[in-house]
């Protein structure tokens, strides 16, 4: 017998009628296609484990409910079941009734594919790849400001990327000379003391 979640109990119980019969119907077939999944909540919402990996996961909202595959993006789907215009944070589109459901026959096909991916150690493909990562240029007027005061250049080179990169676009935004060389005055100062751009509005240890 399945082990359930009293807190996806209690989910279920405070949804609206028409999303009752949704999610008990996906839980179940969940359980049936899976017998070893364990029920949890992830960030709020009925999500199911297995080996350790998220499986899938429902939701409801004030007129409509999810349920979505959380390794979609490397299934097959044969039925064409993830082609919905408007997915709604699932990967069938807004469910407002057992009805709008694919049969359970095939939403137990796709529950076992969902297995074996994660058996076989697929893992997802992030939609946003991480971005590459710019090397920070330092201008040529702050590098000679910089190697005419030794104690702002050691400092300078000690700082954070971040730190460096909140100096560089203080400077390069600066939108006349006389700005820029107010600014540049003021930051070789600063270095040299250890500040950061933002030093008056950090927290002081």
């Amino acid at each position: 017998m399945p082990v359930k979640d009293k807190r996806i109990d209690a989910y279920i119980a405070k949804q609206q009628p028409f999303a009752k019969p949704i999610l008990t119907h996906i839980r179940s077939l969940i359980h049936r296609g899976c017998p070893d999944c364990e029920e949890t909540l992830k960030w709020g919402m009925p999500s199911f484990m297995y080996n350790g990996k998220i499986l899938a996961g429902t939701a409801a909202f004030k007129q409509h409910a999810v349920f979505g595959f959380w390794n979609q993006e490397l299934m097959s789907d044969p039925h064409g079941l993830f082609e919905a215009p408007d997915t709604a944070m699932g990967s069938l589109g807004r469910l407002t009734s057992v009805k709008d459901l694919p049969s359970d026959r095939i939403v137990l096909s796709y529950i076992k594919e969902s297995m074996k991916l994660i058996d076989s150690g697929a893992k997802r493909i992030p939609k946003h790849p991480p971005k590459e990562k710019k090397e920070l240029v330092v201008p040529d007027y702050l590098a000679k400001g910089l190697k005419a005061n030794a104690a702002a250049l050691r400092l300078f080179e000690a700082f954070s990327p971040s730190k460096k990169k909140e100096y560089v676009e203080w400077l390069t935004e600066a939108k006349s000379e006389a700005t820029r060389e107010k600014r540049l005055e003021q930051a070789i100062e600063w270095i040299a003391e250890g500040k950061g751009r933002n030093w008056k509005y950090e927290r002081k240890k």
